[in-house]
């Protein structure tokens, strides 16, 4: 068979579309195509359409288009993404990597513009803005003009590469956040190109440098979060080299219950399908409820894929996407995504189910108000239980803030944040978030002054709408002013408390809390000071705000007193469905989605003001504490060293379970007397001036510093001391850990690092796997791992290992003291059992094996040329 004979045609509004029909694999009698879900029939389409005999053969394709419900051994495709999706934060980084790569062809005698994006890669710059200013009028202003104080290197830089490379895209700051835009505007759902002049249509499919990337799975776009050097082999175009997954359906029945939001329903799917386990797993939801849901509630569940672990959810393409389609401005490619979903099969009419690995039903009218928190994603809270976590908040500490004397305790409500693109991408739940603010004012409701509020939503449309609906006054009543247009409190970049609130936290050891519709809450990532975190739906962050401590039940407590003393609940202030939908339906216009995607490249007068510097390589300035060329192709040769056993190597740090790459790589405030804060000082960087450990990825030297920096990660070593500290052995020396790994490295003793369950859980940050490298970590041992960190340490030569079930430090009597070597690398294969030695002080051996989590022959290939970008760029020049 040739590819030649799965081609057909079909013509949308006079134009004629070449595709590569699936449905022909099952006429010819090749495979059952009509069986497989979603998700795969996109896989067997991209497969098909890049089939050339030599990355894709024929058996590639008939891998996937015969696939089955559990696989003994991991079967691997080639797959071939079809954009690049990028944020500032890990797409600097990314950048920073394809200038050193040009400068290495350069020096290797080749053409330096080899190195170009040969797919569309789209930018948007959000991650940098921070809340410094909030409860004005100007807080937008004036964040935007501190966040081009601070970025202007970055962003210098990333007007270059929009300049210097093809196929490559900047959404500048101030405009949104990267996944509600890619949800409202970019994501095509069917996408266009041109092959031999003929035009061909196909899915739309999208690799993204954040975990969050998964979030337009809800209309129905095959597209998930990768590691920054992953992106680049796809953006070079190198495939995406993927082992076929097992697809777990869940099954919706019902239908949410009034007062019941999307939120809650977004966080006891996580919870379930974490308790489940679904890392490495594609999830597709089918059933009844799901026509029960539109768009945006399926995307804000789709949003959280990563919190629960899953590659991928996909909502097929049906009604709901459509008219999705045609609300956001993009009514013209409509005709073209139902023409062409429904001739290859793609669209789902609901009448078939497709087999699946395995099935849970899931009842949409047993969901109940909730909250999750205070430090997981996945640790749900029902509303009326959130008050037992706080039993001890009798003792208050009272202090004065801007004229106003309050008090602080156990419980109190720090942060108060409407941000992240998982509920500001949600209309309906927006407008019932104003509803709300509107009936709290009308009452006489305030906000206490030691709370912080914000709103930063992620796109400029929300702002719109929630202006048609005469709703923004409400906001700013209550100090919800709009902060900016971008990803704030979620990431870290919440902004400094008062110090005075910084000091009695401190001094007190208090037990605060923020509140915000986000996605991420992990140790330390809100804010350092802040130990509870809890996520919730847009208006319970506004009901919490006002309430002013977690120590309350607001499903049967007042949250204030009126003006006249009366009590104030949340029954009494919380909007109807009935409410919300007219007002929805009447103030969420096309012509809102239009307007503000038309100038989406455009930037504002910041922006403008920006030179663009010139040069197909990058002009690299020494001074910089923002951009540096990083090491990792200094002294490259044109062949690789065969990777040895490692020997008599020591343990950086010892790790229990759920380590996240926050953990690993911290991305908030820098403290000034860790290692990165210190190399900053030393280069003249005032504390002032630090910004965060996001901002600073393109810098080698802060970063690795940074490595293990977060002020709440557990080394065993040191227990039970907190941050970033490990024993230097044999001495038994403790020190900050990156200043014990130089003093390993000038040793020459190779590293390791023992974790538990889950490691690497949460963000896409292959700096928490460039960080290990360049600390001279060799080998990380884990009894789990979440996907994209294992896929970022094999992609920078780091060799993952897996105890075997039932095994872990603790079974086996190692502490880190001890010295470790790993034998059977030097012949390294798939998943090949490797022999482990640890040797106590005393002489004792205890011996062990491990997996080598390589599990693919391009993993090995990786692992053996010391990483992913050495790979690509040694195939580019050959």
């Amino acid at each position: 068979m040739e590819q030649r004979d799965f081609i057909r045609y079909i013509n949308v509004n006079g134009t004629s579309y070449q595709i590569f029909d699936i449905t022909l694999l099952e006429q010819k009698g090749l495979a059952d195509i009509k069986r497989l879900p979603f998700s795969i029939k996109i896989l067997v389409e991209n497969l098909l359409r890049k089939l050339d005999g030599r990355v894709v053969t024929f058996d590639d394709v008939l891998k996937i288009a015969r696939w089955q419900k559990k696989y003994a051994t991991p079967v691997e495709i080639p797959y071939h993404p079809a954009r690049v999706l990028m944020q500032d934060f890990t797409g600097v980084p990314a950048v920073v990597d394809l200038a050193s790569m040009r400068d290495a062809v350069a020096t290797l005698g080749g053409d330096p513009k080899k190195i170009n994006p040969l797919v569309p890669v789209e930018l948007i710059i959000d991650h940098s803005v921070q809340i410094d200013y909030f409860g004005t009028r100007d807080a937008l202003r004036k964040n935007v003009a501190k966040e081009y104080e601070r970025n202007t290197e970055r962003y210098k830089l990333l007007k270059w590469a929009q300049a210097s490379f093809d196929n490559f895209k900047v959404v500048p700051p101030n405009s949104g956040i990267c996944h509600q835009v890619n949800l409202e505007h970019l994501g095509r759902v069917v996408m266009t190109d041109t092959l031999n002049g003929q035009p061909v249509a196909f899915p739309d499919t999208v690799v993204g440098t954040d975990s969050h990337t998964p979030m337009i799975n809800g209309i129905g776009v095959m597209g998930w979060g990768v590691g920054g050097i992953e992106a680049e082999a796809v953006m070079l175009g190198q495939p995406y080299y993927m082992t076929i997954p097992d697809v777990i359906g869940v099954r919706l029945v019902g239908e949410l219950r009034p007062g019941v939001t999307a939120t809650d329903l977004l966080l006891t799917v996580t919870e379930t399908l974490r308790k489940y386990g679904v890392v490495e797993k594609f999830v597709e939801y089918f059933g009844p409820g799901v026509k029960k849901l539109p768009a945006p509630d399926r995307a804000m569940i789709s949003n959280m894929t990563p919190e629960y672990g899953a590659t991928l959810d996909l909502f097929p393409v049906d009604e709901q996407t459509l008219a999705y389609l045609k609300l956001t401005g993009r009514e013209a490619n409509v005709a073209l995504v139902e023409a062409y979903t429904k001739a290859v099969g793609l669209f789902n009419t609901g009448d078939v189910t497709p087999d699946y690995s395995d099935v849970l039903e899931f009842d949409l009218s047993k969901i109940e108000p909730c909250v999750a928190g205070p430090k997981r994603p996945q640790d749900r809270v029902v509303l009326s239980q959130v008050k037992q976590a706080f039993p001890d908040t009798a003792a208050a500490h009272p202090l004065n803030l801007r004229g106003n004397d309050v008090k602080l305790r156990n419980g109190s409500v720090v942060i108060a944040a409407i941000t992240s693109c998982t509920n500001t991408s949600n209309p309906a739940l927006l407008v019932a978030t104003g509803l709300l603010a509107k009936k709290a004012v009308e009452r006489g409701l305030r906000i206490p002054a030691y709370v912080k509020t914000s709103f930063a939503p992620g796109s400029k449309v929300v702002i719109d709408y929630l202006a048609e609906a005469g709703l923004m006054p409400y906001f700013d009543a209550l100090g919800f002013h709009l902060t900016s247009f971008g990803c704030t409190t979620c990431i870290g970049n919440s902004g400094a408390l008062h110090p005075a609130i910084e000091k009695t936290i401190a001094e007190q050891n208090l037990n605060v809390a923020s509140v915000l519709s986000g996605n991420r809450n992990f140790e330390a990532r809100v804010h350092q000071a802040v130990k509870s975190n809890y996520l919730m739906s847009p208006p319970l962050v506004v009901a919490y705000a006002l309430a002013g401590r977690m120590d309350v039940d607001v499903t049967t407590e007042r949250l204030g007193l009126d003006p006249n003393g009366e009590p104030v609940f949340l029954h009494d202030i919380w909007p109807t469905p009935q409410e919300i939908a007219e007002l929805a339906a009447k103030c969420v216009k096309q012509e809102f989605f239009e307007q503000e995607y038309s100038k989406i490249f455009d930037g504002d007068e910041f922006w403008h003001a920006l030179p663009v510097a010139q040069g197909t390589t990058f002009a690299w300035d020494a001074a910089s504490t923002y951009i540096k060329n990083p090491p990792y192709f200094a002294d490259l040769q044109p062949n690789p060293t065969k990777p040895a056993d490692i020997a008599n190597a020591r343990v950086l740090a010892a790790l229990g379970d759920s380590i996240t790459t926050d953990h690993i790589s911290p991305a908030g405030g820098i403290r000034a007397n860790y290692p990165a804060g210190q190399y900053l000082q030393a280069h003249g960087v005032a504390q002032a001036d630090f910004n965060s450990y996001g901002s600073r990825r393109g810098n080698h030297e802060v970063m690795m510093r940074g490595t293990f920096g977060n002020i709440r990660v557990k080394n065993t070593l040191v227990s039970p001391k907190e941050g970033s500290f490990t024993k230097k052995f044999p001495q038994g020396e403790e020190m900050f850990i990156y200043d014990a790994a130089m003093q390993y490295q000038a040793e020459g003793t190779p590293l390791i690092v023992l974790g538990g369950k889950e490691y690497g859980s949460g963000s896409s940050r292959d700096w928490a796997a460039k960080g290990v490298n360049l600390l001279g970590v060799k080998a990380v041992i884990a009894e789990s791992y979440e996907r994209i960190h294992r896929s970022n340490l094999v992609g920078m030569g780091v060799l993952p290992c897996l105890f075997k079930p039932g095994e872990n430090p603790q079974t086996l009597g190692l502490d880190g003291s001890e010295t470790y070597s790993i034998s059977g690398i030097a012949d390294i294969a798939p998943r090949k059992t490797l022999t482990v030695k640890a040797v106590k002080a005393d002489g004792a051996v205890v011996t062990f094996e491990v997996i080598a989590r390589l599990d693919t022959d391009v993993d090995v290939e990786y692992f053996q040329h010391g990483g992913i970008l050495q790979y690509v760029l040694r195939k580019l020049m050959a």
